[in-house]
């Protein structure tokens, strides 16, 4: 006989789940052990779920997979676990071994959805799943760069290689033209800001990624959300899709499980940029000097005794490259624990993650703290917390798009010139730095601290209402202080320093009732509606002071001049919505959404925008006459529609007129206008459908994923021309149109998914369309107006001119004539190619026999231009009388007869070789960007139970892993994975000193406890 006392606990999930209750014994019944092991490794499987069928009793297997219950003999056990088949066995009374099978069946996995879970049985939208365990150990700073290659129609590209600094992102295509075109990131429930707070102006490559706040260990899964099905249940923050961050929890009956996990990397830069060396410069400038007219006798380079500078061969070469570039090191140290009671679980991860920049000085470090915790306070309330606490560290350089960067400071300045003076000094060349000394005294520094926390409670109102509440924020804030000393020109005469506190505040509360209940065996409903308040508060306070009495004394208040100034910003956004899914036999499923926003951005009179979708699924495989076919274990038919929205990208008070102080005079403070107001402001509004299948074929050893999308966005928000006499040139209106088509496919061969040996491949790939279909006028931006914005051609085209050859006779570029009016001028400058690839996608790869685990993934992106600037500025012929060459100067046309692309050498700007109306501005600098590039290659061993069971572990893993350990391109730069204008709108692919995506290696260690 038993009696109900002590404990009764609500096992509720993020978004529900079942009530389970404990019981003590009066008079205790035999107790049943065993040990559960996965059927094709037979390692141990902690976590899992041993139910006695029929009753409440039940618990689940500790770290080494071993169980213990006490139930009445000849009772029915129900073994449970996620990844693994069902499994049922009658309890005899001795010890049992089960061995539970991998479900093969991916397709039904649940998948995280806005606001809820859903059988991926179910789902009638386009939503991509990666999980941590693909993520983990990778040495990269975010956890949006892990996405590389894994997610179909995701395009996710590094703009550098500084640790820290900005990840271009893309789900499918670019949407806008002034407005935002990152995604939307959703923590743990928490809205992530992803707004750059650095305000040191020293090339974009300094920009800094919010998202390297997040500890990538901490991670349990990430959930792509990219049609508008998906994503309308966002409403105006959907519209680029929509990234779901879910992190490690603790697992109710779990005993604690502390996990040790640390990996040190060596990274360098796998190519370098080639010179011309002392004596090829000399040729070089020798030839120009001629080129020009000059006597033969008198080039600048011949004899000392002669009057010249010495004679070409007798010049020197400095390698100065060889003092920016460096052997890297990275270190990561996670240490974590998690488990918990039937009432409380816990998870809590500590981290320190630094790595340093393969170009000097530039580094970035974190120390990270993660506290998970959920508690059942009733067998009806439940609450619980994610909070994560970071600080960064950035050790801030000058590179890419600065001519006085550390990088362009080795390039620019000749080789044959000394990097130091007779004295010992720096030596410092026209308006260029001394590399080392911009090394050694560069003191610029940001300093983040980081707050993300979400605090809910969750109501169970019978079996299917649950009611939840939850309050988060995102607090972010980036304290910088530069200073310049006098060894740098920055610093002359008598120093020069900078302060920026920048502060960005999300707030967020949020509450959803969820219903969800089963008719019968046929019908199912989930349905929820909720409402979100949002508040955004953006501040800044700068800094400034010159002339400092010294170089030690480097902060402001030692300068002779200070000044100062400070900047606040809010905006709010109120949304209510709603969701139902009704599925038959979960064969067939409709889903309807609408969410309804309302932002203080924009005009009193359009405020709201309302965004719906509707999505329908049919599991084709279901149907008799598909399954008599004996080919299909999964068949889908999916089909969506909807409306998402955008508001990111302009200011918060973008629809109000606006006049601001500062306009003084005579002593006197005045105020003059700032902004004309346009009260009919409104939202970008994308359209989107969306067609999908998903397959599974030969025993589940195949599975598919086809999709087809078309977006359109109207309405953008853009700066259009107005009548001088209003006293403006611009004002944001909603104007113009951007459209995005293309397919997605992926497919997953489990070559070998059971016994000792498993090996499973999967391939994704995407192409996307981008155009733009309205504009009122052309817009060119960018460095030298190189990207041109036009109807008719997609966004990030390049606009120059095009060179037809280089003229064998005489050495000349030639150019094509676009108007035909005889001349080369600015209206000959046309559209010559753009920064999208044709396609692309990536190859993940996994093999495991016994404890050894062998991986690799591979990333690749066919048919995109890139700028290559470091060409256009030192493969200059002669031009710029300071700057150096790159070795491929040398391929230039000398003789008559000669074939080559580059043309000779001068200054004189008649030829339009590289000065007069050109500029070098043609396509002889852009190249091809395609490259297939590994991203990582991984060989791991776990080590027997059995054999670190003496050493008092659960488990313990050694792994050596290579990262980008090549990359096939014929792109000639240092990286075809480049976008130094990260700063800039609508601009990519733009190279110029950009620091390379390292070559890593690195060995590492997981172990628990």
């Amino acid at each position: 006989m038993y009696t109900r006392t002590l404990r009764r606990t609500l096992f509720l999930l993020l978004w529900g789940g079942a009530s389970v209750t404990s019981y003590a014994q009066s008079d205790p019944a035999p107790l049943v052990s065993g040990t559960v092991t996965d059927a094709a490794s037979h390692t141990p499987l902690p976590g899992v779920t041993v139910m006695a069928k029929g009753s409440t009793i039940g618990t689940t297997t500790d770290v080494n997979g071993k169980f213990s219950l006490s139930v009445p003999a000849g009772s029915e056990l129900v073994f449970s676990f996620v990844g693994y088949a069902r499994k049922e066995l009658q309890a005899t009374g001795g010890a049992l071994t089960v061995d539970l099978a991998a479900d093969l069946q991916e397709l039904s996995e649940v998948v995280v959805t806005g606001y809820s879970e859903q059988n991926r049985k179910t789902l009638t939208s386009a939503i991509s799943s990666v999980k941590g365990e693909e993520l983990k150990n990778i040495p990269a700073a975010s956890p949006d760069q892990l996405l590389q290659g894994k997610a179909p129609g995701v395009q996710v590209s590094a703009n550098s290689g500084v640790p820290g600094g900005g990840v271009f992102i893309r789900i499918r295509g670019s949407n806008s033209v002034n407005a935002s075109n990152d995604p939307l990131y959703v923590v743990d429930g928490v809205f992530i800001n992803n707004t750059n707070l650095i305000a040191t102006g020293l090339g974009n490559q300094v920009s800094s990624n919010p998202l390297a706040d997040l500890n990538p260990q901490d991670i349990e899964s990430m959930e792509i959300l990219k049609d508008a099905n998906a994503t309308a249940i966002y409403g105006s923050r959907g519209a680029n899709g929509v990234v779901l961050i879910t992190t490690k929890r603790g697992k109710a009956g779990d005993k604690t499980r502390i996990t040790l996990n640390n990996y040190h990397a060596l990274s360098k830069a796998p190519k370098q940029y080639q010179l011309a060396s002392g004596p090829d410069l000399a040729t070089l400038e020798n030839e120009r000097f001629i080129n020009d007219g000059g006597n033969p006798g008198l080039v600048p380079y011949r004899a000392v005794s002669a009057g010249g500078r010495g004679m070409p061969e007798e010049q020197p070469t400095y390698d100065r490259l060889s003092d920016v570039f460096r052997t890297a090191q990275t270190h990561s140290y996670e240490l974590s624990a998690a488990g918990g009671s039937a009432k409380t679980q816990f998870y809590i991860g500590a981290g320190y993650f630094t790595q340093e920049s393969v170009a000097k000085p530039s580094a970035f470090d974190r120390f990270s703290l993660r506290v998970n915790l959920d508690n059942s306070v009733t067998d009806k309330l439940r609450i619980g917390t994610s909070t994560a606490l970071s600080r960064t560290h950035r050790n801030v350089s000058s590179n890419d798009n600065n001519p006085v960067g550390v990088i362009n400071s080795a390039l620019f300045t000749r080789a044959n010139l000394p990097v130091y003076n007779p004295d010992g000094s720096y030596a410092k060349y026209g308006s260029f730095d001394n590399a080392l000394a911009l090394i050694r005294n560069l003191n610029n520094d940001a300093v983040g601290s980081r707050v993300i926390s979400n605090v809910y409670g969750t109501y169970q109102f019978g079996k299917n209402l649950t009611f939840r509440s939850s309050w988060s924020i995102d607090f972010n804030d980036m304290y910088e202080n530069n200073f310049n000393n006098t060894l740098i020109l920055a610093g002359q005469p008598r120093g020069t320093a900078s302060s920026f506190l920048s502060r960005d505040i999300t707030l967020l509360n949020e509450q959803t009732l969820n219903y969800s209940v089963n008719f019968g065996e046929n019908h199912s409903v989930q349905a929820l509606v909720g409402n979100t308040l949002q508040r955004n508060t953006f501040q800044r306070t700068s800094l400034a002071g010159q002339q400092f009495p010294g170089n030690d004394l480097t902060t402001i208040a030692s300068a002779a001049t200070q000044t100062g100034s400070s900047s606040r910003s809010q905006a709010g956004l109120v949304s209510f919505f709603g969701k139902a899914t009704y599925s038959f036999k979960e064969r067939y499923t409709a889903d309807v959404s609408v969410r309804a926003d309302a932002s203080s951005r924009f005009g009193s009179e359009n405020r709201w925008g309302y965004f719906p979708a509707v999505g329908l699924g049919w599991r084709l495989g279901d149907e008799s006459f598909i399954q008599d076919l004996g080919i299909f274990q999964e068949l889908k038919l999916r089909a969506s529609l909807g409306k998402t929205g955008n508001q990111a990208g302009i200011s918060d008070f973008a629809a109000l007129g606006l006049v601001q102080g500062g306009a003084n005079y005579l002593d006197l403070p005045g105020t003059a206008p700032l902004q004309l107001a346009n009260p009919n402001l409104s939202w970008e509004s994308t359209r989107q459908w969306n067609a999908g299948l998903d397959a599974a074929v030969l025993q589940n050893r195949l599975v598919l994923e086809l999709n087809y999308y078309d977006k359109y966005t109207s309405g953008l928000l853009l700066n259009v021309p107005v009548p001088r006499k209003t006293g403006f040139s611009s004002l944001v209106e909603n104007y113009g149109a951007v459209s995005n088509k293309g397919f997605e496919a992926q497919a997953t061969a489990n070559w070998l998914p059971k016994g000792v040996l498993q090996w499973s491949t999967t391939v994704n790939i995407a192409r996307n369309v981008n155009k733009i279909e309205k504009l009122a006028a052309p817009i060119t931006t960018g460095s030298r107006d190189i990207f041109r914005l036009e109807e008719g051609a997609p966004l990030y085209s390049f606009w120059l001119y095009h060179q037809t050859r280089v003229n064998p006779e005489n050495g000349d570029a030639e150019y094509e004539d676009v108007n035909g009016d005889g001349r080369i001028t600015v209206a000959d400058r046309k559209l010559v190619g753009n920064a999208w690839p044709d396609y692309f996608g990536g190859v993940t790869n996994s093999v495991t026999y016994k404890g050894v685990d062998f991986g690799f993934t591979l990333n690749f992106e066919q048919g995109a231009k890139i700028m290559n600037m470091n060409r256009f500025f030192l493969v200059h012929g002669g031009t710029q009388s300071n700057i150096g060459y790159l070795s491929e100067q040398l391929e230039r046309w000398q003789r008559p007869g000669d074939v080559t692309n580059i043309p000779r050498l001068t200054t004189n700007a008649s030829s339009n070789n590289y000065g007069g109306v050109v500029q070098n501005l043609s396509d002889r600098y852009l190249e091809d960007g395609s490259f297939v590039r590994l991203r990582t290659l991984t060989l791991g061993y776990t080590v027997p139970a059995a054999t670190i069971a003496k050493a008092h572990l659960n488990s313990l893993r050694v792994y050596v892993q290579a990262a980008n350990l090549f990359t096939i391109t014929p792109y000639s730069g240092l990286d075809p994975e480049v976008n130094s204008q990260s700063g800039v709108s609508n601009t990519k692919n733009f190279d110029w000193a950009t620091v390379p995506q390292p070559r890593t290696l690195q060995v590492g260690v997981t172990v628990g406890l």
